[in-house]
């Protein structure tokens, strides 16, 4: 599935808004004074412990310098081998040598000085998507027809279920009437009748305008008809299309699972390279499905 879906997506996807359960990422943030060891920045806690030891030596090294030459001094004193003298050389000598052992005592690095990387994560926009798959079932679908369709949701169920975690798909079957099913009913109820395209597509703008706004949702519609229709119904469903679907969707793809062009594909036509988010196809063999559904939804700037 890896290979049949790699160089495909969803087209025209943008990120939102932050979603329920928000996508997260994360990035530095500066240091902190505790954490795993993988994250020990060593350059950053070498240069804290030297800053430190700078800072701990200074009064004592000024104060050695000081004693050193005030040691230097008394020896080259004209008296220095007075007991006076000598008193203050040894008293001066035992101050140098406590300053230098505290000096020496002051660690390299302290547990003070490490520091590590610190990551915190923020929540980003999220793509949120939904597909509508509307599929005929009315009686001019026979089963060779509602196969052909099937097999296409189901590369097209495949396909977002896999590459997207934050989807939702909505099924509707149509005949006279349209009905939003559950999954299981989508691919396996056999309820048929006459044929109203429109009322599928009447029924997906009034969830979209319940349910998915457009300015929190990408909104995607594939439609599987073999296109024959009630006459005067087909021009109902490129008006639906043009003016209430086409405005709010990303994309819309209509496949028709019959060779001949029938009322529905005239009407859909006309929107054909008018509609910058709109296309059509036509499947006429089990052979074709896949193909089709490759050029549908192939990534964009690929040309194969």
């Amino acid at each position: 599935m890896r290979v049949f879906f790699d160089d495909l997506a969803l087209p025209h996807l943008i990120r939102t808004q932050i979603a329920d359960v928000p996508e997260w990422k994360s990035h530095r943030a500066g240091f902190t004074s505790d954490g795993s060891p993988n994250n020990l920045h060593v350059v950053r806690s070498m240069r804290g412990a030297l800053a430190r030891r700078i800072a701990l030596g200074g009064e004592p090294r000024k104060e050695l310098k000081r004693l050193e030459a005030h040691l230097l001094h008394l020896q080259q004193h004209p008296q220095a081998t007075s007991a006076l003298v000598q008193k203050e050389i040894h008293e001066t000598e035992e101050r140098i040598a406590e300053l230098r052992r505290t000096m020496r005592h002051v660690p390299y690095i302290d547990p003070i000085d490490l520091r590590y990387r610190n990551r915190v994560k923020t929540p980003v926009p999220s793509a949120k998507a939904v597909m509508f798959c509307l599929m005929d079932v009315s009686g001019s679908m026979d089963e060779a027809r509602k196969d052909m369709a099937k097999r296409f949701f189901m590369l097209l169920y495949m396909f977002l279920t896999r590459h997207y975690e934050t989807i939702d798909l909505v099924f509707l079957r149509h005949h006279t009437q349209a009905q939003e099913v559950t999954e299981e009913e989508f691919f396996h109820a056999t309820e048929t009748g006459g044929t109203v395209v429109s009322s599928a597509l009447v029924l997906m703008d009034e969830i979209i305008k319940a349910r998915y706004p457009s300015g929190e949702w990408n909104v995607y519609g594939a439609q599987a008809s073999d296109g024959d229709n009630w006459h005067q119904d087909s021009g109902r469903c490129r008006e639906l299309l043009v003016n209430d679907i086409l405005p709010v969707v990303r994309y819309y793809a209509y496949v028709q699972v019959a060779e001949t062009e029938q009322n529905l594909w005239q009407e859909y036509q006309q929107l054909e390279g008018v509609q910058p988010n709109f296309a059509m196809r036509k499947v006429s063999d089990a052979q074709d499905i896949y193909p089709v559904f490759r050029d549908l939804f192939k990534k964009e700037g690929v040309t194969s």
